[in-house]
Parts: C-alpha cells; sequence; structure tokens
C-alpha cells in the first residue's frame, strides 16, 4: 500500500536539492505500532521542512528493504547522498524522531543498500510515501 503524503515532491525538486537529508520509516502495513506511529510521524514531517520523509512498507518494497534486515518497527533511516546518518529502531513517539533529529551527528559513508534506497526515492518518488 502507498499513495503520495505530499505531491508537491517531484524529481526536479530532489535533483535541487544535492544532499537532501531523507528520514525513511521502514514499517509494514500489517504492523499496529507502525499504524500508530504514521500520524505522529507525519505530524514530525510537517514541523521539519528541511528534511524529506517516505513511509516504506517493506513488503510492497522488498527489492530495496530487503538488504536493511528490518527485525524492529518502527525501523528509521535517516540519509541522504553524503552518508547515513541513524539507522535503527526507535520508539514510537513524536518527541523521540524529533529530539534525534535535532541532534544528528556528522554523516558516515552510505552503505551500498542505503545508496540504492535514496536512489530509488530520488528516481521514483512517486511510488514512494513522501512528504515534507
Amino acid at each position: 500500500m502507498h499513495s503520495a503524503l505530499n505531491d508537491s515532491v517531484s524529481p526536479a525538486t530532489l535533483d535541487a536539492a544535492d544532499d537532501t537529508l531523507w528520514v525513511v520509516c521502514l514499517c509494514a502495513e500489517w504492523c499496529g505500532s507502525c499504524r500508530e506511529y504514521r500520524p505522529l510521524f507525519e505530524q514530525v514531517a510537517r514541523s521539519h521542512p528541511r528534511f524529506r520523509f517516505a513511509w516504506v512498507d517493506i513488503e510492497d518494497h522488498a527489492e530495496l528493504a530487503d538488504d536493511f534486515d528490518v527485525e524492529t518497527f518502527p525501523t528509521l533511516l535517516v540519509a541522504g547522498e553524503s552518508g547515513t546518518r541513524f539507522l535503527g529502531p526507535l520508539l514510537p513517539h513524536a518527541e523521540t524522531l524529533a529530539r534525534m533529529l535535532g541532534a544528528l551527528q556528522q554523516a558516515q559513508a552510505p552503505a551500498p543498500e542505503v545508496r540504492t534506497l535514496i536512489a530509488a526515492l530520488a528516481r521514483d518518488p512517486g511510488s514512494f510515501e513522501i512528504t515534507h
């Protein structure tokens, strides 16, 4: 299941921002915690316009998500072309995500699976649930 959360995101918009940081929630439709977290995730997205946010169902996009070995939901990825800032499970609270975004440290070099996911988001944002 996927639907656009923000229709204003286009490939041209993404190309203009070379190192846009993506905040990607790796989730599953069947996960109750993910369903409860989604409105909070969208709330944080609205209050952090410098980031791009995407909701990626790991079953709908298994070809991209399998390499992440998601075992706990929600799992969050914060990354851009310059590297990964965070990848791991995060308590499903808006305050926790907002606090983490405010405290991001220097990026690490991105892993191959992160590069693949970020490239797919930039190439075809309409296939994902994207907001800002």
